[in-house]
């Protein structure tokens, strides 16, 4: 990939990039546009930059390291197998599909699995995003990358949490699974591996990431299960069985969000980061409900066992779970997002229309954790019971 914009020192004059070889190394280019009405754009961008930076009292506007957004690129695709393959990748890193995927394993697989995926995937998301706010090191500059994303163009680069959560999520339920039900290691291994590969070369393909960024991504999330695994069992005891179980399952990543690294400007690492550890502390109480009412709706043992043949109805009750679950937390997030941005907002005196105030700690946090704290909560205490009195979820299955 195209090298990073810190190894470009400001004073030095950047070498032009020719079409051949711009087109040589991405599947995709960018239209030429006039110089003087595109420089003139960029003038004029920069100045609404400086603009909105004096009027959130930003100490700088950091050009060296640009934070203001740019305009979305045009590009043409050379390749569409490659785009849609490598833009649907990305996809499978994104938090969206994390608050999906692991309720479905929750309701259609086995509720321990995604106990151990929701932890790991709240630690090595953490990790990552405040490393990225502690080193403080670019993205890619553009040009010469296409970037085919926006919204996290003002977050920095190192390391790559696509890489992190994907590593980390594959080879967690690789290896949980293998402890519950039978299946093929060699080809879960294969599937891990595939999946984790194909969300790392997405972020090449985007323009998102360099080379090293998603290698340290890599690295780092195979170090954290590395010194994790021997404790995983004493982890999920202690979270199911200990009395201060939900009260650290709560302070602790309240804690962290807003210890959480400051920065100069507005980044979405806080908010993104404050709903992964709301998720995982939602999740982590209500498993130590559940373990309390005497209903986990984990596999029944002894393990590993097998799992029944995919039929038809199989298929169709899990279809109807997931529409089921998928509903209820959206219903529980817009709900609970409603009343509680409301409440802060009436108690900082500030509009639920402005999008500036709503990026304020004191409103985004307390907001955002409560939002998605619920929908953990939701998730692993009554969407099972729910399935049970509409006669989607067999307890003959489940202890």
């Amino acid at each position: 990939m195209a090298s990073r914009a810190a190894s470009h020192p400001p004073h030095k004059e950047r070498k032009p990039v020719t079409r051949a070889a711009f087109s040589s190394l991405y599947p995709v280019s960018v239209r030429r546009t006039d110089p003087e009405r595109c420089g003139t754009r960029r003038e004029s961008h920069l100045n609404q930059s400086i603009r909105h930076a004096s009027r959130s009292n930003s100490t700088s506007l950091r050009l060296n390291h640009a934070v203001y957004e740019h305009p979305r690129p045009r590009y043409k695709v050379r390749n569409w197998l490659f785009y849609f393959l490598f833009v649907t990748s990305a996809a499978l890193g994104h938090e969206v599909f994390y608050i999906t995927f692991l309720p479905c394993i929750h309701w259609n697989l086995d509720p321990f699995l995604c106990r151990r995926l929701v932890n790991m995937w709240a630690v090595v998301m953490y990790i990552g995003q405040a490393m990225k706010d502690i080193l403080k090191l670019p993205r890619p500059s553009s040009p010469p990358v296409v970037k085919l994303e926006t919204r996290v163009d003002a977050e920095y680069g190192m390391p790559s949490t696509h890489a992190m959560a994907a590593t980390a999520i594959s080879f967690t339920l690789l290896l949980s699974a293998q402890e519950r039900v039978k299946f093929p290691f060699e080809l879960g291994l294969i599937v891990a591996v595939v999946l984790s590969a194909l969300v790392c070369l997405s972020r090449l393909y985007t323009g998102m990431h360099s080379a090293l960024d998603v290698i340290c991504g890599v690295v780092i999330s195979a170090i954290i299960i590395a010194l994790s695994y021997p404790y995983w069992g004493t982890i999920d005891y202690l979270q199911l069985h200990n009395p201060l179980s939900p009260i650290v399952g709560v302070v602790l990543p309240l804690f962290l969000s807003y210890k959480y690294p400051e920065l100069d400007h507005y980044s979405t690492t806080r908010g993104d980061t404050t709903i992964i550890l709301a998720c995982c502390s939602g999740c982590s109480v209500g498993y130590w409900v559940n373990e309390r009412l005497g209903l986990t709706f984990d596999l029944a043992g002894p393990f590993p066992v097998t799992l029944p043949p995919l039929t038809l109805v199989a298929l169709g009750l899990g279809v109807a779970r997931f529409l089921v679950g998928l509903g209820m937390l959206v219903l529980t997030r817009q709900t609970v997002r409603w009343a509680s941005l409301r409440v802060l907002c009436r108690i900082s005196g500030a509009s639920v229309s402005d999008v500036d105030a709503r990026r304020r700690k004191e409103i985004e946090v307390p907001y955002k954790f409560s939002t998605y704290v619920s929908i953990g909560l939701v998730n692993s205490i009554l969407v099972n019971r729910v399935f049970v009195m509409m006669g989607l979820w067999d307890l003959g299955n489940s202890v």
